[in-house]
């Protein structure tokens, strides 16, 4: 995929094929922890920093296995980096910040198992991007996590605060707007060629 240009990875990952809005990966915490947007703010940009150092630390061991023709140890290598990472936030944020560790409860840890991560790491291996090329269209995934879910945030606060029928309210109006941001970003699926 050397054809590429970097502005158009990152673009494509952040808005284009958004993976919370367009491929639908990372739902849980995008709604689960979406109700505040301080909050939505914190868990976006842990993700982005997990989801960097796991595109990073996955194009290395791909180029590792490749090299030794081990292949097939993929999946199982890209989830152990991606558990240590989620580690390394926690740690960092149980001791700086408890208040938001605690805020984040049981979303932090689930990071581990958030399938846009681990999507991250396989279609940048798939599609065989560069160090380089790898490292933008991280920072362009989780850009575009952190806008999803920060748009979700800022909806639902303002929602709070507004007459909504009974039949709409908690979780069916939350999977209303989610659908909603959805079809506005598949808006831009032209861009893509």
């Amino acid at each position: 995929m050397e054809h590429e240009s970097l502005g158009f990875i990152f673009l494509n990952a952040c808005i284009i094929n958004n993976f919370v809005l367009s491929y639908f990966l990372g739902i849980c915490p995008f709604l689960g922890v979406s109700g505040k947007l301080d909050t939505a703010w914190h868990m976006g940009l842990a993700t982005a920093f997990v989801m960097l150092v796991s595109s990073l630390c996955a194009f290395a061991i791909n180029t590792l296995l490749v090299q030794f023709e081990l292949e097939y140890l993929r999946l199982i290598c890209y989830i152990a980096v991606i558990a240590s990472a989620v580690q390394l936030v926690e740690m960092v944020m149980k001791k700086f910040s408890p208040a938001l560790f605690r805020a984040l409860g049981i979303f932090l840890p689930l990071i581990t198992t958030n399938c846009a991560i681990l999507g991250l790491a396989l279609f940048q291996t798939f599609r065989e991007y560069s160090f380089l090329q790898s490292l933008v269209y991280s920072l362009g995934a989780g850009t575009g996590f952190t806008l999803a879910i920060v748009l979700m945030a800022g909806l639902r606060e303002r929602l709070a605060l507004a007459q909504v029928p009974t039949v709409s309210q908690g979780a069916a109006l939350s999977l209303m707007l989610a659908g909603l941001l959805s079809l506005g970003f598949m808006g831009f699926a032209g861009l893509g060629g």
